[in-house]
């Protein structure tokens, strides 16, 4: 029996392995690199993080991509692939950066060698468009008129969003410098007392570097490891030294935070394009308001401390941890177990030893049919996600396996007493019986394997996306040892377990981990913008049991709540 309850164990951690693997889109373009782009982001984004596990998860995803993409050799090719070494066999994320970075570079080399772009007329072309703008506040800043001038500001503002892109993607440098001059402007022409002399040095500099970008002058890049966790620091400075009353200490740290912005800013547009846009628009306006004769401090203060909140859902690593996956596994593999040896028992006891094979022959059918259907499954699911986004497709599944976990909870709180477990066993011998076949037993065996089979795909499909292979795998290795374990004392000593012990544990674990599904996969929707974010004051971020403080992710799990105490009320 151990045998067989190995074997379709191990089977189906091969299909459930197997099956994640597909969630990724291959990428198919042969002169374009976004998908090996966004992957390399998320790999430095994790690298900055000391976050190594899912940071080598998304470099095995690049050398997927990477070979995927046939590009011919050449030396820039063999470049990539030197990075690429550098950045996978590194020992700590400083390494690892490097060679992330090396990688990045490597590839935009090779993106302009495969598609050949006349840099000289894409800088020309960027300065023709922006020039008519730059002209016109040029002219209303001679003027002194404050008001003519923010409505100049603004339409250069709105003209600059409209071209940036070739400045931001040919240097980086140069459009950090611009976005930084844009800020101060703004402090500037906020400020109760207007100082035209510094908004003129502050034009001044603004359109030495956009000449400067056009003329092909490169910038020295900013050097620092920066980060959200960076932008995060400098506003918790900045909250301090206003609560401090310390208000121009409070302001610099906001300059700060403009000014490292540009090279962070990447990672926020990507993931909430909205308070990308709220952060351009009301920083620079804090720095101002800090300057004021009066300054509303709560106002403020309460400001940053809603801003800190936004970035920390965004920075917030949504995983899930080994016991996770170990839980799935044991829990499933566990009430298939339980079924078999106790039918395996009452044949025993019907002197029926021999019979023993068509219960272990059931089994394993059921292992074949589950194993089959995860293949089918994982193919439907990946046509599905060719076209579509794939955190989407992560937070519906994670949806969809956090509904069944609670349905899973709710029958083994109806069976977590001796008489409802023994009325549920007996149900399915007196069947066997009814019908005189040992055939009727082997259908048993089958279907409970069947049933966990699949429920253990459908639930491991809802957390693998968000967890590195090797603390599924290590999920994975401690349930089977558990499972192999428990295997050998119950039939050793089969009869004299409390099995509604199990079951009443089993109920709290399983309960808990669909109230941290339910919370994850809803913020995964929220960051792509499927879901709104309203975000509740007072609340603390607490990834590691899936509670994000917004209404819409505490809602279910309030409700998720209410359907545990219902289920003790209805029994009791």
């Amino acid at each position: 029996m151990n045998h067989f309850l190995k074997h379709k164990l191990s089977l189906i951690v091969f299909v459930v392995c197997t099956f994640f693997v597909v969630f990724v889109l291959p990428v198919h373009a042969t002169t374009t690199f976004g998908e090996l782009y966004i992957t390399i982001g998320d790999a430095i984004m994790d690298s900055k993080k000391d976050d190594d596990a899912n940071a080598k998860e998304a470099l095995e995803l690049f050398e997927k991509q990477w070979a995927e993409m046939n590009v011919q050799s050449s030396n820039t090719v063999e470049q990539i692939n030197s990075a690429f070494t550098i950045a996978y066999e590194a020992e700590n994320a400083e390494d690892r950066l490097v060679g992330l970075q090396q990688l990045a570079k490597g590839l935009a080399a090779l993106e302009k060698e495969l598609n050949p772009v006349d840099e000289k007329a894409e800088r020309t072309n960027f300065g023709k468009k922006i020039q008519p703008a730059i002209d016109n506040l040029n002219e209303v800043i001679i003027t002194k008129d404050r008001a003519a001038i923010l409505q100049e500001y603004t339409k250069f503002v709105a003209s600059w969003t409209k071209n940036e892109r070739p400045v931001r993607e040919m240097d980086i440098a140069s459009y950090g410098k611009i976005e930084t001059q844009v800020a101060f402007m703004r402090i500037t022409l906020a400020e109760d007392e207007f100082d035209i002399d510094q908004l003129q040095g502050q034009f001044n500099t603004l359109t030495s570097a956009i000449d400067d970008f056009v003329a092909g002058k490169k910038v020295q890049a900013a050097t620092g490891n920066y980060s959200t966790a960076t932008l995060i620091g400098l506003l918790k400075d900045s909250k301090d030294l206003i609560n401090e009353e310390e208000y121009d200490a409070a302001a610099q740290k906001l300059v700060e935070f403009i000014e490292i912005w540009p090279n962070v800013e990447g990672d926020i547009r990507t993931k909430n394009a909205s308070l990308y846009t709220k952060i351009e628009s009301n920083i620079p306006l804090l720095v101002s308001e800090l300057s004021k004769s009066k300054v509303d401090n709560q106002r403020i203060s309460d400001s940053i401390s809603l801003f800190i909140k936004e970035i920390e859902l965004i920075q917030t690593t949504s995983n899930y941890t080994y016991w996770d996956s170990a839980l799935i596994l044991l829990r499933e593999g566990l009430e298939a177990l339980l079924i078999i040896i106790a039918l395996v028992a009452f044949l025993k006891k019907a002197n029926q030893e021999n019979q023993t094979k068509w219960i272990y022959i059931g089994a394993f059918a059921g292992l074949v049919v589950s194993a089959s259907v995860a293949i089918i499954l994982s193919t439907v699911l990946q046509s599905i996600s060719a076209g579509t986004s794939r955190e989407m497709m992560e937070g519906y599944i994670g949806l969809g396996a956090a509904v069944l976990m609670i349905g899973v909870g709710v029958w083994l709180h109806n069976k977590s007493s001796i008489n409802a477990w023994n009325k549920y066993i007996q149900n399915q011998m007196n069947h066997a019986i009814s019908t005189s076949s040992i055939l009727s037993m082997a259908f048993v065996s089958f279907l409970s394997v069947f049933r966990e089979g699949a429920e253990t795909i459908i639930f491991y499909a809802g957390i693998a996306p968000k967890m590195s292979t090797l603390e599924l795998s290590l999920g994975i290795l401690i349930a089977l040892v558990i499972l192999a374990v428990f295997a050998v004392v119950l039939i050793k000593v089969s009869g004299k377990i409390p099995i509604h012990r199990f079951f009443i544990v089993a109920t709290i674990l399983i309960y808990l981990l669909a109230f941290k599904i339910i919370g994850v996969s809803i913020h995964t929707l929220q960051l792509t913008s499927v879901l709104p974010m309203n975000i509740v004051d007072g609340f603390p971020v607490i990834s590691s049991i899936g509670f994000y403080p917004t209404w819409e992710t505490i809602i279910p799990q309030v409700l998720l709540i209410g359907v545990v105490i219902w289920n003790l009320l209805r029994k009791k």
